[in-house]
């Protein structure tokens, strides 16, 4: 018997498939999925989780004309299959292969561009409205996770969509999951609603009991005269109801007939409706449904044991700063670890097993968990916010006014700085220095290795003010930079590796570890060569930087951030004001979003690697 998934070569293939065939196409791509994934890496649990939703969403819609935003989008692999890039998959995530996120221009039939949560009812609302505004009559369908709607953006669209006279279609994909298991409010009223009776046949169970005692039936008619006295009664989904919105479900998520079924109703409506369906993170791969958080986004791995494959051997900057977190911990009661859903990625797991009373993960919600940590800190804590760089952005707002005005010490662990890697534009973190660097009373550093992360980490603990270590995603690339003599850590001044008279560089973070082997390869053309970790991005150390435009014909900043705002462009600004005239070169990340890839190709790529570096110094300096 062919395989279905044979015959699905572009959008709306899957209209030509039989309904009742459904079932066994949902397997076909489970497989596919796997096999694929198993090679690549990728976000492997939750595409599993939403296969027979997206064949529900697709048999139903007519793309691209039909609009589908899926909130975050890395659950959007079967989409791609169903629209025609099946044969790309081995590309996944690869260099100038196929994106793990909707991304516009690999098809008319993504809607809109995703990366991070908690968006898609809010882009859906956008589209409505064009749509509206235009005359048209398409569908516009948002895919919202459970986890994503404790992200405070997705309560104001939800808010907003309560007042629209005209239809949206929200899928509230319930798996009990984000990353990590979902907390809050939210998650426990979701919980409840998980296991509802269907209003209809809870009101039919009520009335059959009240018609049989006497004036039951009274109360039965008194009950019916006032419609929302027994919706409030009987249901718990009166928090979609009262903001506007019509509700349906519980529904199976793997039941594609009753889904098809629920967007056919729900598209009738002049309103915004929410169609809860409830999933199964990881469905049909034993250890994935085991671990969906290990499966959440996996490297390559062995499909018959779910082990992983070997990547890497170096020991991550997550790793070190979990490991010594949890050491200075137990020596400061007072340390206390907030996290954004995200226990595991950031290393917080250790320090939540150690000391439960003083973990706290507030969910999606980074704008919330920067401003919680500022209360911490006001009430005599000192809390340590671990969060990815590309999702602090979404608290900029929370870091100046909550924390830098009020000159609070919230130390910022800033994971996955710089360039991280497969996926892509809306997951590196290149503008992290750009964005804090220029806050007043907000220190900025970034570790050279391991082991100074740890110092970083102490010195951070002890620091009055507010404070913010960057460091990148760490694999075997980041080895520990060799030195003769440690230099302890001091308030703005950063470190000399290595002395000479002839080129100065000054490296921050992950490229202190290039800049050695680019000296090497400079000292083997017989150039003299002074490497400086800089450590510390805000403030700037004036006085080195004195002592080498001083002192050198030529002066190199090196950085994984973006030029514009960056490390490098403080320091061409200070050589500015003080008139000096020393040729000055800044090597840093291109002003422009960095697509997917492996972070020594996307290194190669825009000139961060030692031999392009040399070959710019060399080219530069004649």
């Amino acid at each position: 018997m062919p395989n279905i998934l044979d015959s699905i070569n572009k959008t709306n293939d899957i209209k030509k498939v039989n309904p009742k065939d459904y079932n066994r196409l949902a397997r076909e791509i489970r497989e596919f999925l796997i096999r694929s994934v198993s090679k690549t890496g990728g976000h492997l649990a939750s595409n599993l989780g939403v296969v027979e939703l997206t064949i529900a969403l697709h048999s139903f819609l007519n793309l691209p004309k039909d609009k589908l935003v899926w909130d975050v989008g890395h659950q959007s692999y079967t989409h791609k299959i169903l629209t025609g890039r099946k044969d790309q998959f081995a590309s996944l995530r690869q260099l100038d292969g196929l994106s793990g996120f909707p991304k516009i221009d690999e098809s008319e039939s993504d809607s809109f561009d995703t990366g991070h949560s908690s968006t898609s009812i809010s882009a859906a609302l956008g589209l409505v409205a064009a749509r509206d505004l235009n005359g048209d009559k398409n569908k516009v369908v948002a895919v919202i996770g459970d986890g994503a709607l404790t992200g405070g953006m997705a309560f104001e669209a939800l808010n907003n969509a309560g007042r629209i006279k005209s239809n949206l279609m929200i899928v509230l994909n319930d798996n009990n999951m984000s990353i990590s298991e979902n907390v809050g409010g939210m998650a426990n009223y979701l919980a409840r609603l998980r296991v509802n009776p269907k209003y209809t046949g809870l009101k039919e169970g009520l009335e059959n009991t009240l018609n049989q005692v006497p004036g039951g039936k009274a109360v039965v008619d008194r009950l019916k005269r006032s419609k929302d006295a027994v919706k409030y009664f009987m249901l718990p989904s009166m928090f979609f109801e009262d903001m506007g919105l019509t509700y349906i479900g519980p529904i199976d998520g793997h039941n594609i007939s009753q889904m098809v079924t629920a967007l056919a109703t729900a598209s009738k409506a002049k309103k915004a409706v929410v169609i809860h369906v409830k999933t199964k993170k990881g469905k049909g791969y034993k250890w994935a449904e085991k671990n969906p958080s290990k499966f959440h986004g996996v490297g390559t791995f062995d499909i018959k044991s779910g082990e992983a494959g070997q990547e890497g051997n170096g020991i991550s900057y997550t790793r070190v700063f979990s490991d010594a977190l949890v050491r200075y911990a137990k020596a400061d009661d007072k340390i206390v670890a907030i996290t954004a859903a995200m226990p595991y990625g950031t290393g917080l797991w250790k320090f939540k097993k150690e000391f439960p009373e003083r973990f706290f993960d507030v969910g999606i919600a980074e704008q919330h968990a920067v401003t919680f940590a500022a209360g911490l800190a006001k009430g005599g804590y000192k809390p340590i916010v671990a969060i990815y760089s590309t999702f602090l952005q979404r608290a900029y707002d929370q870091i100046v006014h909550d924390v830098c005005i009020n000159n609070l010490p919230v130390i910022f662990a800033i994971d996955r700085a710089g360039i991280s890697g497969r996926d892509g534009k809306t997951h590196q973190g290149i503008f992290d220095l750009s964005f804090l660097s220029h806050i007043p009373n907000l220190v900025v550093v970034a570790p050279k290795d391991n082991t100074e992360l740890e110092d970083m980490l102490a010195y951070a603990i002890n620091y009055p003010g507010p404070i913010a270590i960057r460091y990148p995603k760490g694999d075997n690339l980041w080895d520990e930079v060799s030195s003769d003599i440690v230099v302890p850590i001091e308030y703005g001044k950063s470190e000399r590796l290595l002395v000479g008279k002839d080129i100065a560089i000054i490296a921050v973070g992950s490229m202190v570890k290039t800049g050695q082997e680019v000296a090497k390869k400079l000292g083997d053309m017989g150039k003299d060569i002074t490497l400086v970790n800089g450590r510390f991005i805000s403030p700037i150390d004036k006085d080195m930087i004195d002592e080498l435009a001083n002192t050198h014909s030529l002066l190199i900043t090196m950085e994984e951030n973006v030029r514009n705002g960056g490390f490098g462009q403080k320091v061409s600004d200070y050589l500015y004001s003080q008139g000096k005239s020393i040729k000055f070169i800044n090597i840093s990340v291109p002003d422009e979003f960095i697509d997917h890839g492996g972070t020594l190709e996307l290194h190669q790529r825009y000139g961060l690697d030692p031999d392009s570096i040399v070959d710019r110094i060399i080219l530069e300096s004649e």
